[in-house]
């Protein structure tokens, strides 16, 4: 028996895709919007106290960390400040003895998620934040349209 792809389409989510390709095009897309903006002094941050150096792709840096923020409050319903900077946090290399867990900045994941609450796509809770019905719509439509380009998923066996 051999379903219709197009029958199945509407159902396509977040898991259905590869997160980097995810987070690359919502990146795009979150660079459309006025009101995401990285702030004048992000090109002298560092992600967090334990990197040496500030991101790479510092022109992109901003809008790939809301991205991927978004990306983590789909798949984790709601999640605060404090959770996320274990999430972002490494390994701090610079010590002799046991390894040391390290944080990422609160200071970038809070005005990243200011910035989402400011354009209606992050809504802020008692326990964290959580995407509001705008956010989740962006994330499933820009899923969908990946997976349209290159249908990888569970799915595509049924395509066949």
């Amino acid at each position: 028996m051999l379903l219709k792809i197009d029958s199945i389409m509407p159902s396509i989510s977040v898991y259905d895709v590869y997160p980097s390709q995810l987070i690359t095009a919502v990146a795009d897309k979150l660079k459309k919007i006025p009101g995401v903006t990285p702030p004048d002094a992000s090109k002298f941050w560092k992600t967090a106290s334990f990197k040496e150096k500030t991101p790479i792709d510092q022109e992109n840096f901003w809008f790939i960390r809301c991205a991927s923020l978004l990306r983590k409050l789909y798949v984790n319903q709601e999640i605060g400040i404090n959770k996320l900077r274990k999430e972002y946090g490494g390994r701090d290399k610079n010590h002799v003895h046991k390894k040391h867990k390290k944080k990422a900045s609160g200071a970038i994941i809070r005005r990243c998620l200011q910035q989402l609450q400011g354009v209606n796509l992050v809504v802020g809770t008692e326990k964290g934040r959580v995407l509001s019905p705008a956010g989740i719509s962006l994330l499933d439509k820009t899923a969908l349209e990946i997976y349209k380009e290159n249908p990888i998923s569970r799915f595509s066996e049924l395509s066949e």
